[in-house]
């Protein structure tokens, strides 16, 4: 199959141009192509924007240089390539730094196909990469206006406590009256000496590893004006986990502290429960958001590495650039998980994998006053969990128990199979016969007093200090442990310690058997036509590249209107609808796919989305994989779901 190709030749010798023509027919192109040897007919002519440029070196009237010089000027981004019989190294070499792509010499004109194919391969990456970095401009836009509508004070410092980032609160506080004025710049720009120390001394204790959480500070504005702030500083980790600089976010509290009183308590738990379920808005909100670009990033991702004959390093890229939107995936997850808009995704593991997974950040958030010890169980211990939640679990404890030991202390992580008779579930509560895993986390902290302890679980109920804790941690851990039909035994001394014992149900393998990673399935296309409807334009080119490479017939809409409108002019060729959950137009993806279905019953529909499962119920199953897919996914993944839904005889899109 001929590959079309349109081609300006820059050539004062026809037969030439006739040679190039021909060796390109070769090479498996269909050419068509237009010869010019002047300067003015070459401008005109790029503004035709020819697939690939091929120029002599010398003219009697032009020459190959300025022609490069002539594109490069012109900013499109048109392949160069130098064809001539007497180009030589330093020649080449000049070209090249005018712009030109690549250069050959005529009596090696065998080697034009390839250089035309690497050319315009290497275009197509440019063009690739520049849609994802498009994606992540976006990215960083959503972050400065979100950052800008917190009404709060935010701000992002290096090392040395210049200002890199700021909202518009921030610059009011600051006295600024805009953001810029505060970048670059310190503290001791718009503050006394000695004030400006001080809060210098605290940003260096925050940078040497001691963040300071909602500390409550009288605050002295630069024109005199006294109010109260709940200010938290917090250190930035880089890659290596060195750190780079520190965030800061502060809120005026003025108005609560004077009302505060005999009522404290009370407030205390209502400011918590709605910051919370602020937060818990705003996160679900921003993870949908972020999915939507992850998703984008993550396909084009997968594009790139489609591309055959990729460098080992240009793989690399993009293998990493796909890495990191499933890092990014996973943080979004947590958001989600928080804001309760993410389903338990429980999966078989192995609990003592599962924790050395999290070995690195559990040292670094505990800080180096804290011996943090692992006694593993010497055979494997399977569990059926969601490795997300048992990552919390773990997180949770151990952050209570570091706060515990402020001077310093052990804390001993260990796993342990047992095993339960009918007499030891008479004897102790909670427990029931049968086998079992055990995490058990001990620390030499303070302790917890016998009039304490009844109470930890319950929703709210903090010891800790005003302002340092929400009291959600506890209710939060016993809240997944028994989502996983588990339960926690609490064991404590003042003075000595206190021991979280925590029993998850165990499946029944063996000490020799390991889990298998299920077989990816082959990656299969088909030629049905797709009906695919999503609002975001850069993931809806994306899913229809992936798509149409596989053979399918794509057509596209970016909401329900459009969606109804194409699907009365092809309703007699969709075999399945391919839909976001929320799109715009009068009705959502749900009710789109109720409406089509209605007119054919046979049709097949799957659901994608930002969320898990945020419209699911008891009469609306969805399943990860056959029915639905989760932002972002792999384009191997959407290929094997959308192949598996069109063979199964099961209808995924109607009620049941």
């Amino acid at each position: 199959m001929t590959v079309p190709l349109n081609i300006l030749i820059v050539e004062d010798n026809p037969n030439d141009a006739e040679l190039v023509v021909g060796e390109l027919q070769r090479a498996g192109f269909d050419p068509k192509w237009k010869r010019v040897q002047t300067e003015p007919e070459f401008l005109a002519e790029i503004k035709n924007s020819p697939d690939v440029i091929l120029s002599d070196y010398s003219m009697p009237q032009f020459s190959g240089l300025r022609a490069a010089e002539l594109l490069r000027e012109s900013g499109l981004d048109i392949p160069f390539i130098l064809v001539s019989g007497t180009v030589g190294e330093e020649v080449a070499v000049e070209a090249m730094k005018r712009g030109a792509t690549d250069y050959l010499l005529k009596d090696r004109i065998a080697r034009l196909g390839h250089s035309v194919r690497s050319a315009l391969k290497e275009k197509r990456l440019r063009e690739e990469r520049k849609q994802v970095q498009q994606a992540l401009d976006a990215e960083t836009h959503l972050l400065h206006t979100l950052i800008d509508l917190l009404p709060d004070y935010f701000y992002v410092k290096d090392t040395e406590s210049r200002f890199l980032v700021c909202n518009e609160a921030c610059a009011k506080i600051m006295g600024a009256k805009t953001t810029a004025e505060l970048i670059g710049k310190t503290d001791a720009d718009f503050y006394p000496p000695e004030k400006a120390a001080g809060f210098r001394a605290d940003e260096q204790a925050v940078l040497a590893g001691k963040p300071i959480i909602n500390k409550e500070e009288p605050f002295t504005h630069p024109d005199g004006t006294q109010e109260f702030i709940l200010t938290t500083k917090l250190p930035i980790r880089g890659s290596k986990g060195n750190v780079t600089g520190l965030v800061g976010y502060g809120r005026n509290i003025t108005a609560s502290r004077k009302a505060e009183l005999a009522l404290r308590e009370s407030e205390e738990k209502l400011r918590q429960s709605q910051k919370m379920e602020a937060v818990g808005q705003l996160a679900g909100g921003v993870a949908h958001d972020f999915n939507n670009i992850l998703a984008i990033i993550q396909m084009q991702s997968d594009l790139i590495q489609s591309e055959g004959n990729l460098s080992r390093m240009q793989l690399e890229y993009a293998k990493e650039t796909g890495a990191a939107a499933q890092r990014g995936a996973a943080l979004t997850r947590q958001l989600l998980l928080f804001s309760r808009k993410e389903a338990m995704q429980a999966r078989d593991l192995d609990l003592n994998e599962s924790i050395n997974d999290l070995t690195r950040m559990l040292r670094r958030t505990l800080g180096e006053n804290i011996q943090l010890q692992f006694k593993f169980s010497m055979q494997p211990l399977f569990v059926h969990a969601d490795a997300g939640m048992l990552d919390q679990v773990l997180m949770n404890l151990a952050v209570n128990a570091r706060d515990a030991m402020p001077g310093g202390g052990q804390l001993v992580i260990e796993t342990s199979a047992v095993e339960f008779g009918a007499s030891d579930a008479a004897q102790l509560p909670q427990t029931r016969p049968g086998s079992f895993v055990c995490l058990n986390i001990s620390d030499t902290g303070c302790g917890i007093s016998p009039e304490t302890l009844p109470r930890i679980f319950e929703p709210f109920f903090t010891t800790k200090p005003l302002g340092r804790g929400t009291g959600l941690g506890l209710a939060t851990v016993f809240g997944i442990v028994q989502q996983h039909k588990g339960w926690i035994d609490v064991h404590s001394e003042i003075g000595r310690g206190t021991a979280f014992s925590i029993y998850l149900p165990r499946l029944a393998k063996t000490s020799d058997q390991k889990f298998v990673a299920p077989m990816t399935e082959p990656v299969r296309g088909g030629s049905e036509t797709i009906l695919l409807v999503e609002d975001e334009p850069s993931l809806r080119v994306s899913v229809r590249n992936v798509l149409s490479r596989l053979g399918y017939q794509v057509l596209e809409a970016e909401g329900s209107w459009s969606a109804l409108e194409t699907w009365k002019q092809h309703s007699d060729e969709v075999r399945l609808l391919l839909t976001d959950m929320v799109i715009p137009g009068e009705i959502n993806g749900k009710e789109l796919a109720d409406r089509l279905l209605k007119e054919n019953p046979q049709l097949k529909v799957i659901y994608i989305s930002g969320y898990s499962t945020e419209t699911a119920d008891k009469n609306f199953p969805l399943e990860e994989g056959v029915n639905f897919l989760a932002k972002p996914f792999e384009a191997p993944k959407l290929a094997q779901t959308v192949r598996r839904c069109l063979d199964n005889n099961r209808n995924w899109g109607t009620l049941f």
